[in-house]
This record gives C-alpha cells, sequence and structure tokens, in this order.
C-alpha cells in the first residue's frame, strides 16, 4: 500500500509518500519560517495562505522524486489535529478531495502520533514497547508505548512546553525568530554554571515537567542591572543545560518505573544536540538505548504523518471513503484520546 501523508499543522507543509513494503519513497518539506520572521511567531492566517500555495507544487515534486503518478497512490492520511484549524483545515480540503477524485480512502491521523512513531522510519528502529519522550515547541510528555495506538500518559508539562520555554527565553535576551536553534546556538559559546538558575521539578517524585518558573528566573537575570550582551552565552548555556538536566532525569526515571531500556526521543527539540549527548550518556549508564527520527524528521514533516497512517492502515484500519469524514479537524485533540487502529 502507498500512503500519501499530507502535514499542514503549523508552519511546516509536508508531503510524502510511504510503501509499506519498500519504505519511505519521497517527501518535501516547506518551512515558513522566513514569512513569519518579521512578526516574531507565528501568523496563523499566513499560515494557512502559504500552505494553499504550497500543496500542489510539493504533491507534484514528491511524486515526481517516486517516480509515481497521483493513481498510484492508494490512501491519503493528512494531520487532523492538534494545530492551528486554519492550517489543519488546508490539509484537510486537499487530502478529502483527492480521496475523493482517486477513489481511495482518506485517515485524520493525530500529529504527535506521527512524531512517536517517527524514530521507526531510522535505518534502526526500535521495537514495542518503549518510553517516548515528546519534546516540541507545543508539548513535553513522557509515555509508555506499547503499540500503535496504545499509548499510556506517565507525566507531562504543567505549564510552557520546553519548546515553547526555548523561544521564549530566546526572545528575553535579544535573540530572533525562531528563538530556540538561536539560543541552542548561542548557548554553545557559553559557559553553564556562571549563572544559577533552578531545576523545575526536578525532585518532584513524579515524571510532570515546569518551565515557566524557569523562563521568569532568565528574566530576573537578564534584567539585572550588571547584565551585558556578552552574558547572554552564559547565560543561554545555563538556560539549555538546566532544561536538558531536567528533561534527561524525568527520561530515565520513567525508564526504571517501566522496567524498559528503550526510549524514543520525538519532536523538535530533539534535534538539540546537547540533549541528545546528555540522554546517550544517561542511557549507556543504564544500559539502556535512545531512538531518534532523523534530523530532518525531528520537525514537522509529512514523512512521519504518511508512515502513521501505513501503519493504521497495515493494522486493519480502513479510513473513511469519499465525503463522509470531510474537514475533519481538531485543532486541541490529547493523545490520550487515540485509539488502537480499528478495522472495518
Amino acid at each position: 500500500m502507498r500512503v500519501l501523508g499530507i502535514e499542514t499543522s503549523c508552519d511546516e507543509t509536508g508531503v510524502a509518500i510511504y510503501d509499506t513494503e519498500r519504505g519511505l519513497l519521497g517527501h518535501r518539506l516547506h518551512s515558513q519560517i522566513d514569512l513569519h520572521a518579521a512578526y516574531g511567531g507565528v501568523v496563523p492566517e499566513l499560515a494557512s495562505r502559504d500552505h494553499i500555495r504550497r500543496l500542489p507544487l510539493l504533491l507534484r515534486e514528491t511524486l515526481g522524486v517516486t517516480g509515481l503518478a497521483m493513481g498510484d497512490v492508494d490512501a491519503v492520511a493528512y494531520t487532523a489535529g492538534p494545530g492551528l484549524a486554519g492550517a489543519l483545515l488546508v490539509g484537510s480540503s486537499v487530502a478529502e478531495a483527492l480521496g475523493v477524485a482517486l477513489g481511495v480512502p482518506v485517515l485524520p491521523v493525530h500529529h504527535l502520533e506521527g512524531h512517536l512513531l517517527s524514530p521507526l522510519l531510522s535505518a534502526t528502529p526500535p521495537t514495542f514497547p518503549f518510553v517516548a519522550l515528546l519534546v516540541s515547541g507545543g508539548h513535553t510528555q513522557l509515555m509508555r508505548v506499547a503499540g500503535v495506538g496504545d499509548y499510556t500518559l506517565l507525566g507531562e508539562t504543567v505549564d510552557d512546553a520546553a519548546g515553547e520555554a526555548f523561544d521564549k527565553t530566546a526572545k528575553l535576551i535579544g535573540l530572533g525568530y525562531p528563538g530556540g536553534p538561536a539560543l541552542a546556538r548561542l548557548a554553545e559559546a557559553g559557559t553553564p554554571g556562571r549563572f544559577k538558575l533552578p531545576r523545575p521539578m526536578l525532585h518532584s517524585k513524579d515524571f510532570d515537567f515546569s518551565f515557566s518558573g524557569l523562563k521568569t528566573a532568565v528574566l530576573t537575570a537578564a534584567s539585572a542591572e550588571r547584565f551585558q550582551s556578552a552574558d547572554r552565552a552564559d547565560l543561554a548555556a545555563e538556560f539549555q543545560a538546566a532544561v536538558v538536566e531536567v528533561l534527561v532525569a524525568k527520561s530515565m526515571a520513567a525508564l526504571k518505573h517501566t522496567g524498559l531500556r528503550q526510549l524514543v526521543v520525538a519532536g523538535g527539540v530533539g534535534a538539540n544536540l546537547a540533549l541528545r549527548a546528555a540522554l546517550d550518556a544517561a542511557a549507556a549508564r543504564r544500559k539502556a538505548r535512545v531512538f531518534y527520527p532523523e534530523l530532518e524528521l525531528c520537525t514537522d514533516n509529512g514523512a512521519m504523518i504518511a508512515f502513521a497512517g501505513a501503519m493504521r492502515f497495515k493494522a486493519g484500519e480502513r479510513g473513511v471513503a469519499g465525503t463522509e469524514g470531510c474537514f475533519a479537524v481538531r485543532p486541541r485533540w490529547s493523545l490520550q484520546e487515540i485509539t488502537p487502529p480499528r478495522g472495518a
């Protein structure tokens, strides 16, 4: 089965085709970073309009690199949520229209399920069950994953997500958009420890996170009378070290709690090199292993949606034919509401 995946949840337009026998055949991705940079963040209306412009082009490019025609697609999967309502509707309408035109089933996919399963696309994928750390601009969660659609929430952030805290902290110290990657680059030139920032909920004896207070501590430090522009690198390094320490400690505690030895890291913050190095070292001490998606698949992309859809189709889910499920988007959609694949 060849599944076409469409991702339009926020500010990346992604298209991919996944073959259940041959794997990922090809994918294309367009980022809207330059479009939103002047505004310091994502503008929903602009994001939606850009998805409309880009999707037809990316569809043609993806078919071109795979050598397929549109009629060779057996099913369509699209991101139905969570995300920006207008952006989601663009992907939904295109997917449903293709389903009607081609006479193939269409399947709404949970955006976070795509991230959660994306490391399975790697050359050396994990096997079920495993612990997953979902860490992005909108979510920070620890899950026990027993199979496709079989997820148990262990803990999550009670306020800001880690990626959100990176972006807000970057803005506090005068860095441009997108803030997270800019802060990580600046941190490479700094030395952690010169500033003393808290490690929120590090010893809370649960698997929840909190990063809002850490952001406030950065604001306090950056607002001090003696703070200079030259101090920004050290403050960025200490902030990153604090976030990484908490994420690593909670992840290792989750492995111990579940008795598992596989940790999957997914989401945009999973591309952070300091986090990867710290997780790898901590896991090695526990004789555990960490799995990551390829760097190009850490951000939002169509490949993870095509793959998640393919896994559900392969497990017996049939999707919806025709216009029966048209425009089924859910801007707010908890991963806890996801169920295992349902047969026809």
